[in-house]
């Protein structure tokens, strides 16, 4: 089901429970009952000043609407050994997952980058057979791992990452529109770092949210940002070189910690 069908899916149930008819909310929305029909049918159209519309009749925050719908992702956020293998042992294979993972439908990723069709369908039946999506008539999917799908910390598509990427992401200078890049150290208690992580993994599903709820934009007001999340017990190895013997493994225990976030295109 596509993010669209489940938010009017969503809706539908929350008009059930509420106990309001297709006719009281056209009547609340200034409507006619067809025009209500049509909009909440398969395949019909909602603009999002719609949405907040229905929000306001069902007395629905916006936000806790868009919440519900990504509480119903699926709660799989990593890949097995195996399957990371084979997901990165083929470029293409590598970014039709990653396309899945944004959402992306077949003709977006076919209007963006130089795949064939047959390529491309190629890669979302491999996808299927490794679990990562449920393939659909008319080559649409489900995606069956959460979009915040955390890479296996030694495995394939993290060392494709330090190989192939983190120097071509971090080469950029982070000052365009909306980007950023901060480096904060500290030392606190093992505990604490385990709630800061938590917080952190908050933060990406609020991006994944976001990107949701941003996919009814037009192209024209979109423009593509990845954030990269890291918080590790390290200390920087020429501080470590300058250390008192003996002190360097007592904080490395403490819990040095770095966070490094960048938001940019």
């Amino acid at each position: 089901m596509s993010s669209t069908q489940s938010l009017v899916a969503l809706i539908k149930a929350e008009l059930k429970s509420q106990g309001l008819s297709y006719a009281e909310l056209a009547q609340a929305l200034g409507l006619s009952e067809s025009s209500v029909k049509r909009m909440l049918a398969p395949g019909g159209e909602m603009p999002l000043s719609r949405v907040d519309e229905i929000c306001r009749v069902l007395n629905l925050d916006f936000a806790e609407l868009a919440g519900r719908l990504v509480a119903q992702a699926p709660e799989l956020r990593e890949l097995s050994l195996e399957q990371e293998k084979a997901v990165v042992a083929s470029p293409v294979l590598l970014l039709v997952a990653i396309c899945c993972l944004s959402h992306w439908a077949l003709e977006d990723v076919l209007a963006r980058y130089r795949v064939s069709e047959a390529d491309a369908i190629a890669a979302l039946a491999k996808l299927d057979r490794l679990g990562v999506i449920e393939l659909r008539p008319h080559n649409r999917y489900k995606l069956k791992v959460a979009k915040t799908l955390r890479w296996r910390p030694q495995g394939p598509v993290m060392q494709f990452f330090r190989e192939r990427v983190m120097a071509d992401f971090f080469a950029g200078g982070f000052d365009g529109e909306g980007e950023l890049l901060t480096l904060v150290h500290g030392e606190f208690g093992a505990g604490h770092a385990r709630e800061l992580a938590e917080r952190l993994q908050r933060a990406a599903d609020d991006f994944a949210r976001q990107h949701l709820l941003d996919q009814k934009l037009p192209p024209s007001e979109k423009r593509p940002y990845s954030v990269v999340i890291g918080l590790r017990s390290w200390v920087f190895e020429a501080f470590r070189d300058l250390e008192r013997p003996g002190l360097g493994q007592r904080k490395g225990e403490i819990g040095s910690a770095r966070g490094a976030v960048r938001l940019g295109g």
